[in-house]
């Protein structure tokens, strides 16, 4: 081989991005977790992240540079989110609506990928499902469209006299607010039911929350789905235990003590999104990723539960439930 040959192949392994990788020239992660306030770590659902990431070859460490930030809105927020801009990402991640919305503000450069987002479309995060668009893709939580009307109705079924069901919600969500102004109006009629809307932006609020549905007669309660109380999920267990609330929730870790549970996988849309940022940290861009939707949702009923409440579960709920835990 001729000299000037040699030196030509030698350079085009230096930079040939799968000899990069195995050489550990780090990739950059910004992860903005938009939590409770209460500490600076990850739930379960989010190491089952880091865990697919490792799984697909991306370590930290070695060649892959990762920065966590913990925030609760609004206060420290924007201030988190500057620094993993500052921190001049590959990707940011955003498991969340509140997080993919402060991220999506602050840039439209950067790829971003969300996690855990009703609806992105009528959010304003992405164009459509299909097309995303932009610098952001991802996995949503609900489909189909009635989806939340379809957890009332379980709810419905275990208390069947309900004539009143508080709805917990996080009002800094920002998801909240078009489906309590364009949703849930329409789920009130279809059900005969009042809609008793009780909120909590903190840990310390969600005491008040429940004694509030209390007060206003509450005959069940269903958890809209937020960061904070996803969270915050064995407090709210025992609350709607003291209180003697039936309850729905949204997702598998509310089973542990829950009365029952209408929703996705939160771990299995964390591992997915592993995969999303392993195809955009090997050169692929949001807008050519199509956002993700659920592929399973199941159905828990805790007997336990139902039993201490005093209920009866109706065998066509037994016969349509996933799991039922005695």
């Amino acid at each position: 081989m001729e000299r000037r040959e040699f030196i030509a192949a030698a350079a085009a392994m230096l930079v040939w991005p799968g000899r990069l990788r195995s050489q550990g020239v780090r990739r950059r992660l910004g992860f903005l977790a938009v939590g409770d306030g209460s500490g600076q770590s990850l739930n379960p659902a989010e190491f089952v992240f880091f865990d697919a990431l490792r799984s697909l070859g991306w370590v930290e460490g070695k060649n892959l540079a990762i920065a966590h930030r913990f925030s609760q809105p609004p206060d420290r927020l924007p201030a988190s989110v500057a620094d993993l801009i500052a921190f001049n990402p590959d990707v940011l991640v955003a498991p969340g609506p509140q997080a993919a919305v402060a991220l999506k503000s602050a840039t439209s450069t950067i790829p971003i990928v969300f996690v855990g987002i009703a609806d992105p479309v009528r959010l304003g995060l992405v164009e459509s499902l299909s097309r995303p668009g932009a610098n952001i893709t991802g996995l949503t939580t609900n489909v189909p469209d009635d989806f939340l009307a379809k957890r009332f109705e379980i709810l419905r079924e275990l208390v069947p006299g309900a004539s009143k069901i508080a709805l917990l919600v996080n009002p800094d969500n920002p998801m909240a607010r078009p489906y309590l102004a364009e949703t849930m109006p329409g789920i009130s009629r279809k059900l005969g039911v009042a809609l008793l809307i009780v909120e909590a932006t903190k840990v310390e609020e969600i005491d008040s929350a429940f004694a509030s549905a209390v007060t206003q007669h509450a005959d069940a309660m269903l958890d809209f789905g937020d960061t904070l109380t996803y969270v915050q999920a064995p407090r709210i267990i025992a609350l709607a235990a003291k209180y003697g609330l039936p309850a729905n929730y949204m997702f598998r870790h509310y089973a542990n003590g829950g009365l029952s549970v209408y929703g996705v996988d939160a771990s299995d849309l964390m591992r997915r999104a592993g995969s999303i940022v392993d195809k955009i940290l090997k050169g692929t861009k949001p807008s050519e990723l199509p956002v993700e939707r659920p592929t399973k949702f199941e159905l828990v009923i805790n007997m336990k539960t139902a039993k201490a409440l005093g209920l009866t579960v109706p065998p066509s709920l037994l016969v349509r439930a996933d799991e039922v835990i005695e």
